[in-house]
């Protein structure tokens, strides 16, 4: 009985992957699968892994790891591996915009409806209850954030807020781990709003797939730049899936809402036809 308990637990012990562990960047853009060991390109004088130049990704690898990687949604750090958790496309960003070396940031871009609250992520809330100095905020996850009235700038005991039960705030997570409640704030590390706070009462709130924010909030997307055209407008994003936008008027909130919506299974060409009808009438 012990040697049948012992040979379960050494196969439990295995990875998911088993022997089917990948390299990352021969993956990148590429569908992964819940339970994938990644391999990153050897960085220091060492053995690979049979003898191909690489070795399971060591995230307390000491004073001789010169790569820092960060883990996104869909990752997960098991000891000193990284497995997948989530089914989607792996997709990297190099540390500071450059320089390669296999480090940055790692994450699965995968299409999911409910949103899980990442550390640093701006999101748009809506304020739900207000308990002695702490503010309760719906962010569309498994339970309400945590808002302090202090966490405005400016704010102290005597000058507290204006915020009310039904206000829409734009934060960002300071605290987001499964095993505490979500924290938020509305100033950055220095103290400054920058654009974080209540958001005015006009305006459409409307919620979209975490895909699509995304997408909108890529560098390079066209699409921003097709809408900043049509009307004067401002437009809010928060990467749980809602967006705040408003124009001069009521019709041209809902175009732009309507617009933003059904981007997301447009192509390209379907997109300046839309828009060139748009600019004409």
């Amino acid at each position: 009985m012990a040697q049948a308990a012992t040979a379960a637990a050494a196969a439990a012990a295995v990875p998911l992957a088993g022997g089917r562990a990948r390299a990352a960047r021969a993956v990148l853009d590429q569908v992964v699968l819940p339970g994938e060991e990644l391999l990153l390109p050897e960085q220091e004088d060492a053995e690979g892994l049979a003898g191909s130049g690489e070795r399971p990704l060591r995230l307390n690898a000491g004073v001789r790891s010169r790569v820092r990687v960060v883990c996104g949604p869909g990752l997960r750090r098991c000891g000193d591996r990284l497995l997948v958790t989530k089914c989607g496309r792996l997709r990297h960003k190099e540390p500071g915009g450059g320089g390669g070396g296999g480090g940055g940031v790692y994450w699965v871009d995968s299409q999911q409806k409910r949103y899980v609250p990442v550390k640093g992520d701006h999101v748009i809330g809506i304020v739900t209850a207000k308990s002695g100095d702490i503010f309760k905020v719906d962010v569309g996850g498994s339970e309400p954030a945590s808002l302090s009235y202090l966490a405005f700038e400016g704010a102290t005991k005597r000058n507290r807020p204006n915020v009310q039960v039904g206000d829409l705030i734009y934060g960002q997570f300071v605290v987001a781990n499964k095993d505490m409640e979500p924290e938020m704030v509305c100033i950055d590390s220095c103290g400054r709003a920058n654009g974080m706070g209540v958001i005015g009462q006009d305006g459409l709130l409307f919620k979209v797939t975490l895909g699509l924010i995304r997408k909108l909030l890529a560098p390079d997307c066209e699409i921003l730049q097709e809408v900043g055209k049509l009307y004067p407008l401002e437009i809010v994003f928060g990467m749980n899936g809602r967006i705040w936008v408003k124009a001069k008027t009521i019709q041209q909130t809902l175009i732009l809402a309507n617009i933003l919506e059904a981007c997301e299974h447009m192509t390209a060409d379907q997109r300046k036809q839309i828009f060139s009808r748009l600019a004409e009438s």
